[in-house]
């Protein structure tokens, strides 16, 4: 598969309902078996079942959005046990998933696919010129 962002996700860049350096913006690692990702229909964190989300971030850190490009802190999950992962969903978390949108999927990033042990598990982010996402 490839990396992208979700078409409503670009979308809500577009319309300002999404603020990249304010809004809460966390990621899940997500098992591809009980989530077959859609670009284009999937706006909120509710298009995923819920048996196929097996860790949640907090909320990013060290935010920047020079030129477009998306970048923020690693991020650490801690104690994941469940599913292997093959995702990684961005999304703005709202609180509830049925208004939390769903900005970009990853399935490339060095890692992927994880089987999570019980420890911790760290995102790096690239550090290439794209960083997370470039829009």
């Amino acid at each position: 598969m490839a990396d992208y962002l979700y078409g409503k996700g670009r979308e809500s860049f577009l319309t300002g309902a999404v603020n990249w350096s304010s809004d809460n913006i966390r990621c899940n690692l997500v098992d591809a078996a009980d989530y077959t990702p859609a670009q284009d229909t999937h706006d909120f964190l509710d298009d995923v079942a819920g048996g196929g989300i097996v860790a949640t971030s907090s909320n990013f850190s060290g935010k920047t959005n020079a030129l477009g490009v998306a970048d923020a802190d690693d991020v650490t999950l801690s104690a994941v046990t469940g599913d292997q992962c093959e995702y990684i969903l961005i999304y703005k978390h709202t609180g509830t998933s049925g208004t939390s949108n769903l900005l970009a999927k990853i399935d490339s990033y060095t890692g992927l696919p994880v089987t999570p042990n019980g420890g911790n598990i760290t995102i790096a982010w690239p550090s290439d010129p794209s960083k997370i996402f470039k829009l």
